[in-house]
């Protein structure tokens, strides 16, 4: 079986591998306050055009989703979020478990748009029994978003000024930031989205680490006492050097972007082959995710040599499948699923 549902199958890049043995007897101070994790910061910041961050490691994605959300909202505050949204639909509640509730927004494509949270705060603000409903207190985003789709720089300004207007932080979900980034229609820079969101991370799990994100955290009132929150949410790695060390590897020389480019290029190859054959796609993704609308009974014989992930019934007929590369996917794995398709 040849495997395309997600992409974090794989362990960890070998370079990743190799650090950890090499580093494997030096004894350091724990809970993320050791030099590898220290280096890691710093190669972050640098990327971040040199802004004033704090990056703080945790484990997973949805540890830092609802980590970093329940930080940012009072009680009475929920998030404003597309309904495809990560933490919407694939978190089991994680946020709801926290106390606060997830506000959804209609989207077609995974993204939503400034006027939309403008009138979801104003629908709130307008209402004279506001003080009885969940108060809109933030807004959250993927890049890319859970549907492969990118948010250009002008949409990221549009949904940064609206939200720095209204007084609610801005909050990006980055599990598959690497893939965002290299993806040919990209237009923002890491630079850019330490500029324009108040925090976000950077995500390690889902791009050649073995587990780890990197939240970045840009506005300085949401910088206090962090660390209380990620220890109180189980989010404080006793050997914090682990993830450190895996973070400092990805962004030497360049590898985060490097694997990340290998990922978005066999995609596209096989974006390309879907639509030579002449199938549908349900979202214009040119990141690792492709969604291809395929007849059922094709479903079924690509299901014999492969796994991917169902998505939704188009009609009675054909469904949207989700095909995922990685890092780690092998070029002729792509190959071999290529020839397949052609002859379907």
């Amino acid at each position: 079986m040849i495997r395309f549902e997600s992409d974090y199958l794989e362990g960890a890049h070998p370079q990743i591998l190799n650090r950890l043995e090499e580093t494997n007897f030096d004894q350091t101070a724990g809970y993320g306050n050791d030099p590898f994790c220290d280096s890691a910061r710093e190669k972050i910041r640098g990327l971040c055009g040199g802004a004033d961050v704090d990056v703080h490691f945790l484990v997973g994605g949805t540890q830092a989703n609802f980590t970093v959300i329940s930080a940012i909202l009072r009680s009475y505050q929920g998030v404003l979020a597309a309904v495809t949204g990560h933490i919407n639909v694939h978190e089991t509640g994680a946020v709801e478990a926290t106390g606060h509730k997830v506000l959804p927004l209609p989207s077609e494509d995974g993204k939503i748009t400034a006027e939309q949270v403008q009138h979801a705060y104003d629908v709130h603000w307008n209402d004279a029994d506001h003080e009885h409903i969940v108060q809109p207190g933030m807004v959250y985003i993927s890049q890319p978003t859970e549907n492969g789709t990118l948010y250009s720089r002008k949409e990221l300004l549009a949904l940064h000024d609206t939200c720095e207007r209204l007084g609610i932080p801005l909050f990006l979900d980055g599990a598959r930031l690497g893939y965002g980034l290299m993806a040919e229609p990209n237009t923002l820079t890491l630079a850019d989205i330490a500029e324009l969101t108040d925090v976000f991370y950077i995500g390690g799990t889902k791009v050649g680490a073995l587990f780890g994100e990197a939240v970045v955290i840009s506005n300085p009132v949401l910088k206090k006492d962090f660390r209380y929150l990620i220890k109180q949410h189980g989010g404080m790695l006793a050997k914090g050097r682990l993830l450190g060390i895996q973070f400092d590897t990805l962004f030497a020389g360049g590898l985060y972007f490097e694997i990340s480019k290998h990922a978005d290029r066999l995609a596209i190859r096989l974006r390309e082959a879907f639509v030579k054959k002449g199938y549908g796609l349900r979202f214009d993704s040119y990141t690792n995710q492709q969604f291809p609308i395929l007849p059922n009974s094709h479903i079924e014989r690509l299901r014999k040599k492969y796994s991917f992930a169902f998505w939704e019934a188009v009609d009675d007929t054909h469904s949207a499948v989700r095909f995922c590369t990685s890092w780690a996917t092998r070029e002729e794995s792509v190959d071999e699923l290529i020839r397949d398709i052609e002859e379907l």
